[in-house]
């Protein structure tokens, strides 16, 4: 017998998406974006990558569009850097 095992979003949220780190780091990654696609970089199906793994960094030498797949498929370690 499988269990299925439902996600608990509120709690999520509490614990992790509201905390003020999360809450920077998330309107970084939406300014980005939104320069983006104002300067019409940005086509459907991709997404802004941070170079260093930064979210708050928004320099546009460390911004560069990536395919939306490749990007989210990214293995970061802890520190927000990508394994060499």
């Amino acid at each position: 017998m499988t269990y299925k095992r439902t996600r608990d979003y509120e709690k999520e949220y509490q614990d992790f998406h509201s905390k003020p780190k999360q809450v920077k780091n998330r309107m970084g990654r939406n300014r980005a974006n939104y320069a983006m696609k104002k300067a019409g970089k940005i086509k459907k199906g991709e997404d802004v990558d941070h170079k260093d793994g930064n979210p708050r960094n928004n320099a546009p030498s460390n911004l560069r569009v990536v395919a939306s797949g490749k990007n989210r498929s990214n293995n970061k370690k802890r520190s927000g850097r990508r394994k060499a």
